[in-house]
Formats: C-alpha cells, structure tokens, sequence
C-alpha cells in the first residue's frame, strides 16, 4: 500500500485531515488556517484543493458514513 501525501506540500502523511480520501498535512492545515485571504498563499492552498478534491465532489460520489444520517 502506497503511503499517502499532503496534497499541498507532497511531504508523506504522518498527521492532519482527511477530506474525500485525499489528506493535508497538519503544518499545511495550519498555514491555510491562518493565511490571510488576499494572499498568492492563500490562492495556492486554494487552487491546490480544488484541483486534487473538488473533482471528487463534483462527480457525485458519495462517501456518507453508514452511521451518519443527513
């Protein structure tokens, strides 16, 4: 099993979230929090996320826990 890689800094997943499969790191998950919006930085996390998650969504593929009513 290939391990996985933030999808901001490609550094190996050790920690951090989970989002549709696809994981960011905890310093990225840091610095994304406390960018400031008008940033090139904040910009980048951004397009970083839609370009390797939003696709997930969009497809329509649903990942609901089998516990978690809506």
């Amino acid at each position: 099993m290939r391990k996985q890689k933030c999808i901001i800094c490609g550094k190996p997943l050790n920690d951090g979230i989970m989002i549709y499969g696809r994981g960011i790191c905890k310093k990225c998950e840091e610095r994304i929090i406390n960018a400031e919006r008008e940033t090139d930085f904040y910009e980048y996390y951004i397009y970083c996320i839609k370009k390797r998650i939003a696709h997930y969504m969009i497809r329509g593929v649903d990942y609901r826990c089998q516990n978690y009513p809506l």
